[in-house]
């Protein structure tokens, strides 16, 4: 297989599933990567590298159930290295590995660095150019299409430029189908990458090969997304990465950040019609299931990709989008944020309380009441910038103070009221660890509910009590889970008596929302946040409802 002549588009490959795993504190279940394959095939990436077969049962595993996929859109790649030295490929276990994958595609790496041969692999450097090309052409004789990755290609090529081609030669003559060369430490500038990669075309059209050429970056010098950039302008129709970011050391090109850019600016389609506003949910979906958050500014995907602050600026993109965003969020998937503070300015209140009744204007009383709770409370300590679930029950119960008639819908009648609650920590002595007990007593409806629960700490504890006690009237919070929880003392002069405030950001597996609360007690500020939390994923289900109905 060969695609080489579509050079008005560049291909994908991701490798999330094996350059991301190598990431710290990354790890993939056989579950975990083949709901990964499944996020990624419908977001349309060309090739999803897949896992080393020869190095776990869990990739030989996965391989395996990977098989019965229907896949639309991706193929899957099995990776792995050249043959060892000494040994014909169809003798070594790694490569044949390779073959039991399955796979209609293979991707192996070789040096490219004389550094390596010499220092690394121990070999000369006619024997590394052997192991190149005796691999490449025993898997083309398998009829797989191949994906030869020069590895630290940038680094070999400043060294001595003559080997590192030489190294890519040989797999080019041997048939592969497509050449990555890559930035393996991460080090370059793209003004040697495209360099690098323009001395690569041109070999490979000397040598009359329609290989695609393409790009595999880190992110060392925190230009892995430039590079790519850099490589896809000098000619690069080839892309590699993950698309968090995350991979070893400090991560590879993240191709959230990088597809849109391409896409968007350069004009080269990387995904099918229609796929790239998929690429901010696919995002937080392949992030949720590697157990990691999507950085908040990651651009194009992240939450402050498109957030603003400043009055000034909030004024200005209401009356012209391009004064502020590069593009329009929708293109991705994401969505404009207008942060909450007393900076923000009746503007930016006012776009998002339209959100709840579009008929709010900046001028609109409930603009300008919001206005002043927001400079009171935050002078209190509250913040509702990063609490978006907090300042919409805020816009809501307002609208309801000020138009009972017309918005009661806006926030039901008490979902919920705790009626007591107490948390308990223990810490004994000895080798027993420490743990803390909740127990939270509920009013639904005019029934009570009393449970307990047991946590790691007081916050775990009571989150756990007050779900428990409420998914007997709310089966849906059986699917909420806190991702994150952080604490902030106010007034430090106070010390132990400060306030605190407390951010607490949940999930549902398919949204993310932050709540927020503030008191001099930390169970008290934590317990507001909790109830806030609770009530914005409530509201927020009762009307997807009401207007599925």
């Amino acid at each position: 297989m060969n695609s080489g002549k579509k050079s008005n588009s560049v291909e994908i490959l991701d490798t999330t599933l094996r350059d991301g795993a190598q990431g710290e504190g990354i790890s993939f279940s056989v579950q975990d990567k083949l709901a990964v394959v499944r996020a990624l095939d419908e977001l349309g990436v060309a090739w999803i590298e897949a896992g080393n077969p020869g190095s776990n049962p869990k990739d030989m595993e996965f391989f395996r159930l990977a098989g019965e996929l229907r896949l639309k859109n991706s193929k899957l790649c099995a990776f792995g290295s050249t043959r060892k030295k000494d040994l014909k490929p169809e003798a070594d276990p790694q490569v044949k590995s390779l073959l039991t994958a399955n796979t209609p595609a293979v991707v192996i790496f070789g040096k490219s660095w004389d550094l390596h041969v010499r220092e690394v692999l121990r070999v000369s450097p006619e024997e590394n150019i052997a192991m190149i090309a005796e691999t490449a052409a025993f898997l083309k004789a398998w009829g797989k299409t191949l994906i030869y990755d020069a590895e630290h290609f940038f680094d070999g090529w400043l060294a001595n430029p003559d080997y590192a081609l030489a190294t890519v030669k040989a797999a080019i003559d041997a048939g592969a189908d497509r050449i990555a060369l890559c930035d393996t430490n991460g080090g370059c500038f793209p003004d040697t990458i495209a360099e690098g990669l323009r001395a690569v075309l041109a070999l490979a059209a000397a040598a009359g090969s329609e290989a695609l050429i393409g790009i595999h970056a880190h992110d060392d010098s925190g230009f892995a997304n430039a590079n790519t950039a850099a490589a896809v302008k000098a000619g690069a129709r080839h892309i590699q990465g993950t698309l968090v970011g995350f991979g070893e050391r400090c991560g590879n090109t993240s191709l959230a950040a990088v597809i849109p850019s391409i896409e968007i600016k350069l004009g080269y389609p990387c995904l099918p019609a229609g796929k790239l506003e998929l690429l901010c949910d696919t995002t937080r979906a392949v992030a949720e299931i590697a157990n990691v958050s999507v950085p908040d500014n990651l651009p194009y995907v992240g939450a402050h990709a498109f957030s603003h602050k400043a009055g000034m600026h909030a004024d200005a993109i209401i009356k012209i989008r391009e004064s502020f965003e590069h593009i329009d969020p929708a293109l991705v998937g994401n969505d404009r944020h207008f942060l909450m503070s007393e900076v923000g300015g009746r503007s930016a209140i006012a776009e998002r309380a339209k959100k709840i009744d579009p008929s709010i204007t900046k001028d609109h009383p409930v603009t300008a009441a919001l206005a002043n709770k927001l400079k009171k409370l935050e002078a209190e300590g509250w913040q509702f910038e990063g609490a978006d679930g907090s300042f919409e029950l805020l816009v809501r119960r307002e609208l309801v103070a000020q138009f009972p008639e017309r918005h009661a819908t806006l926030l039901p009648e008490p979902l919920f009221s705790i009626e007591a609650y107490r948390v308990v920590s223990e810490h004994p002595t000895g080798e027993t660890l420490a743990c803390s007990h909740a127990w939270v007593k509920v009013l639904v409806d005019g029934q009570h509910e009393i449970a307990a629960a047991e946590g790691d700490g007081p916050v775990n504890a009571m989150d756990g009590a007050l779900r428990r006690a409420l998914t007997r009237f709310y089966p849906e919070l059986e699917k909420v889970r806190l991702s994150d929880y952080k604490v902030r003392v106010i007034d430090g002069i106070e010390a132990t008596a400060a306030k605190v405030r407390v951010l607490i950001e949940s999930t549902d597996g398919v949204n993310v929302w932050t709540t927020v609360g503030v008191s001099a007690d930390i169970i008290d500020a934590s317990r507001a946040a909790l109830v806030d939390s609770i009530e914005y994923k409530l509201i927020g289900d009762m009307e997807k409802e009401n207007n599925d109905e």
